[in-house]
């Protein structure tokens, strides 16, 4: 019988790269268990979606019971109770002053974001970051800075797109400057390409995420915060990876204590069902009037559903404080094995969004095949020099000790 992935390969177009050619059967935990009958270790989560792993059981009750009602009914049309209950739940979560609006991707969000934007300022112009990613579709894809293979073949892409670095400083002692160079860049852009009274917003990811799991100097966000308030422009969070409990806050933005005026949340939002939000300040969300945006399965019954459930488990089973400590455990063993190996030029990350870059990129590779063989399924970024690790936030220390012992061979037989 032939094998899922050849038979993928006849019916679906090659467009959509594949980390592995694994066929799995089933999702469970920290686990997938895979056609010819292994058990992986996964930490990829589904690229950071699964946050509490496989089909947690309270998420899958959640989903039971709402198809005992109803599984879509169109937001645009009418309210059902759960669409309700987890917007009350996401204002009381982030202030109690904010509202929200439902889509379906990561990608439908960053561009529903910039679209509020727009329509609220009545401005042209947008500030992205060079290895930022926000998404596939045009206008994602327009202010997506982490690689020219996402850009090639679709130009043109949406105008008035204009980038500036995003501070990388390997210590603390480089904060300073690396944030400099930032707000030089600003102030030149400024100067020559276009007056700040133009621009509409600055959107950014708290901390980057397919560009290298990039963790900024603590003062960047609030430094950006003073910008933005100075010349009236939107500062939008992009959230939708480092989102949902991911770095041990359950946003990121919470670490820096900065406050934006829209961010989006998806991923590990809807519990495995696709769902994204658009979350800003209330006296934001007011002025966009009613059919300046719009879409049929946002806020879809199931989602929501899910999404509450989500939430509820985060709280229920304590995983922010979890991803805390097993996030400093993975950091710490992974120093110790940098110590080991002078390949590993750098550990970094929040919580449970932890990245581990090396000197060669093409050993990441050789890696991750080698780790994927003794059982631990792991993802690569940062034009490919960057192993990432997503594992659940209620992962076990057993579970990041296998991985932890699978990567010391792995470097071992990679020297």
């Amino acid at each position: 019988m032939s094998t899922m992935y050849e038979r993928a390969k006849k019916v679906f177009s090659p467009v959509a790269a594949r980390a592995t050619t694994l066929g799995v059967v089933k999702s469970e935990g920290s686990y997938l268990y895979t056609e010819d009958g292994r058990k992986i270790l996964d930490f990829a989560s589904g690229v950071a979606v699964n946050n509490l792993g496989g089909r947690h059981p309270r998420v899958v009750k959640a989903i039971e019971k709402q198809l005992e009602t109803m599984i879509h009914v169109g937001h645009n049309v009418v309210y059902n109770e759960s669409y309700v209950e987890l917007g009350e739940k996401l204002v009381e979560l982030t202030g109690g002053d904010t509202m929200v609006y439902f889509s379906n991707s990561g990608a439908e969000a960053n561009e529903g974001a910039m679209k509020c934007a727009k329509y609220v300022t009545g401005r042209p112009g947008v500030i992205a970051f060079r290895n930022a990613f926000h998404g596939r579709t045009y206008g994602a894809m327009s202010i997506t800075g982490s690689s020219a293979a996402y850009r090639k073949h679709y130009e043109p892409l949406m105008p008035a797109v204009y980038f500036v670095d995003y501070p990388h400083a390997l210590t603390p002692a480089n904060d300073d400057a690396a944030i400099q160079k930032t707000v030089d860049e600003l102030h030149e852009l400024f100067a020559t390409l276009i007056d700040p009274s133009q621009v509409a917003c600055m959107i950014l990811e708290p901390v980057q995420g397919e560009g290298g799991y990039i963790v900024p100097p603590k003062n960047f966000l609030k430094t950006l915060r003073q910008i933005c308030d100075e010349h009236g422009i939107l500062l939008i969070f992009d959230e939708v990876q480092c989102g949902m409990g991911r770095t041990g806050t359950l946003y990121a933005h919470e670490q820096f204590g900065v406050k934006p005026d829209l961010f989006t949340s998806a991923k590990a939002l809807g519990g495995g069902i696709p769902l994204s939000a658009i979350i800003g300040k209330k006296e934001i969300m007011e002025k966009w009037q009613p059919g300046a945006h719009g879409g049929t399965f946002g806020g879809n019954p199931l989602a929501c559903a899910a999404a509450l459930e989500t939430l509820k488990v985060i709280e229920d089973e304590h995983l922010l404080e979890n991803c805390q400590k097993m996030g400093s455990y993975f950091k710490e063993a992974l120093y110790d094995l940098q110590k080991k190996y002078p390949l590993i030029t750098d550990v970094r990350g929040l919580g449970l969004m932890i990245g581990m870059q090396l000197s060669d990129p093409a050993k990441v590779k050789a890696i991750r095949t080698k780790a994927l063989a003794k059982g631990v399924l792991l993802l690569d970024c940062g034009k490919h020099n960057v192993i990432r690790f997503i594992a659940p936030l209620n992962v076990s220390k057993e579970e990041i000790d296998f991985c932890l012992k699978v990567l010391d061979e792995c470097f071992e037989e990679a020297a």
